[in-house]
């Protein structure tokens, strides 16, 4: 069932390892059963984001338990279901570590609207400081969503990223999004830090022109397409 939705889950998981942000075994995806919103679709523990099959995904409850699947589930698992609960309008969550982003996370400054990408986070970008370590409780799971809000993504400090949107197609560009946007403050502030990042009407223009439906599918297709092409 859903293979549809399978299918772009192994897309997307072989998109991020190619982006860099595979980091081995330990980055999630996760998608919402759309018939069952109270079950999600996850990636399995053990297994690269490269290595997603139709087969060895597993599904999960919003308990946080294992109700199919023959390989194990994340630790991690309550970033997600502690989201999908709380986020009715979230289908889709993603957690790596980004690279750039957990490097940028411990700065601790704010991410500014430096180019394209850090445009789309020009209204704010959550950071979740409450501990560095990992998110294996739901209680812990809590405290994300909850830092998460109405926010479509977030840092969690010195660790990794979270983005969470009603499609999977969504939540992938915003997490290679903030990715880039990351690695651009990165270069700003080796060089000294930021001296023009342009007029705030500007900023909201270009977040408009990014952040749209039409631009994260046609992202997503081109992404899919570029796997194909080796």
């Amino acid at each position: 069932m859903h293979e549809d939705v399978k299918q772009r889950m192994v897309e997307a998981g072989k998109i991020l390892e190619q982006a860099g942000q595979g980091d081995w075994t330990r980055g999630h995806i996760s998608v919402r059963v759309p018939d069952a919103p109270d079950r999600f679709y996850m990636k399995a523990s053990k297994i690269g984001l490269e290595e997603i099959t139709l087969d060895n995904l597993i599904t999960v409850g919003l308990d946080g338990e294992k109700i199919a699947g023959d390989l194990g589930r994340h630790n991690e698992v309550y970033i997600h279901s502690e989201v999908l609960k709380a986020r009715s309008d979230i289908n889709a969550v993603v957690h790596t570590h980004a690279p750039y982003a957990v490097s940028f996370s411990a700065l601790g400054k704010p991410l500014q609207a430096i180019g394209h990408a850090g445009s789309i986070f020009s209204e704010g970008l959550p950071v979740f400081s409450e501990t560095t370590e990992l998110i294996t409780t739901a209680e812990r799971g809590r405290a994300v969503a909850a830092t998460l809000g109405g926010h479509g993504a977030m840092l969690l400090q010195n660790h990794g990223i979270v983005t969470a949107a009603a499609s999977i197609e969504q939540a992938i560009y915003l997490a290679l999004s903030l990715e880039t946007a990351c690695m651009m403050q990165l270069w700003v502030e080796a060089a000294g830090g930021a001296k023009a990042l342009g007029k705030p009407e500007d900023i909201k223009a270009k977040r408009r022109h990014m952040f749209r439906e039409e631009m994260f599918k046609a992202t997503f297709a081109y992404l899919v397409r570029r796997l194909k092409r080796g």
